[in-house]
């Protein structure tokens, strides 16, 4: 009788006990990312298409990207790695990296070699579609100014590129990212180059162009647009604490004009990417931001000792960083991209 008993009671409670363990522990098995379950970006929402001054995606539905942006490859490569991105898909809420490689900076395209910059390149690329993330090729002009300066070379690197990945719906080409003292019409010239060179190899992808001013003067886009519009966007670049309501009433008009505007780079300092964050602004700019379904991409992933560093310069981790790892502007900008 007592066997009995104790039978009955292990069959009461015991077994399904050890059932729910080893439930939790083949749930924690096959569903610890996203990707594993089926659910990374790619996989909801695949190629990405223009319509109109939105992004839609497979499903013909209007979709934003949140974005985080690299510093210089060059300085900071420790990032470009799978376990960061991982980190940032899936704690931060982002769906899109870009890739920011200096053209003419130290260390950069020019400056440091072309191969080793590329592989960097194709690293982030190749983690950033694995894990099921879009990805932007930034062709990080700055000091060069007028794109025009590396024309050739440009038009040589997108052809690769676009041969490579042609059949990768991940990829986003990004052309000039700052063009600065030079004129509109030399940026239509560099991009009336550089975009047939991409499309003679990727028909579908999104290309970004920015215009002139550090990436500011989209009145002169909408006075003057390229000939080309098929998933073409135009890149605002903003800094909250220095450029403000101005600045967004010139984006507002692009937008009612017709013209696809895609954040890029900003962050919630001033222009310098250091000094006191505007968090007024900020704000604005973020709720702009939604308003209007603007993909963005904020500056920067590094642990420089900056305001704009998403991370604390004492913080040497690349993944999986706690609260008191992250800056003020890497406080604000997770909450902003967990919020969608």
């Amino acid at each position: 009788m007592i066997f009995q008993r104790s039978h009955k009671i292990f069959k009461k409670t015991l077994v399904p006990v050890l059932l729910l363990c080893l439930s939790i522990i083949i749930s924690g098995l096959c569903f610890t990312h996203p990707s594993v379950a089926g659910t990374s970006p790619y996989k909801s929402h695949g190629r990405l298409l223009v319509k109109g001054t939105c992004i839609v995606d497979k499903n013909g539905d209007t979709t934003t990207l949140r974005g985080i942006s690299t510093h210089g490859l060059a300085w900071y490569p420790q990032y470009v790695n799978k376990e960061t991105f991982r980190t940032l898909r899936d704690e931060w809420n982002v769906n899109l990296i870009r890739l920011a490689m200096y053209t003419n900076e130290y260390g950069g395209y020019f400056n440091g070699g072309k191969e080793s910059m590329a592989d960097l390149v194709n690293k982030g690329v190749k983690y950033a579609s694995e894990l099921g993330m879009y990805v932007i090729i930034d062709w990080h002009i700055l000091s060069d100014g007028n794109p025009l300066t590396h024309k050739k070379d440009a038009v040589d690197f997108f052809k690769k590129m676009a041969k490579k990945y042609k059949n990768n719906g991940h990829v986003i080409y990004e052309i000039c990212n700052e063009p600065n003292g030079c004129s509109w019409q030399d940026v239509k010239d560099y991009a009336s180059a550089v975009i047939p060179a991409i499309r003679k190899y990727d028909k579908k992808a999104i290309i970004l162009v920015g215009s002139t001013t550090w990436s500011q003067d989209l009145d002169k886009v909408t006075a003057s647009p390229l000939k080309y519009t098929k998933n073409i966007m135009y890149t605002c670049h903003f800094y909250a604490a220095t450029h403000k309501q101005w600045l967004r009433d010139r984006v507002d008009k692009a937008i009612r004009s017709g013209i696809p505007v895609f954040i890029s780079e900003f962050s919630i300092c001033d222009a310098s990417g250091n000094g006191s964050i505007d968090y007024t602004e900020a704000n604005a700019w973020k709720s702009f931001i939604k308003k209007n379904h603007l993909s963005f991409a904020a500056w920067s992933l590094s642990n420089k000792a900056e305001t704009s560093a998403l991370i604390k310069s004492s913080c040497t981790k690349t993944s999986s960083w706690k609260a008191s790892d992250l800056s003020a502007t890497g406080k604000y900008i997770k909450k902003m991209c967990k919020k969608g």
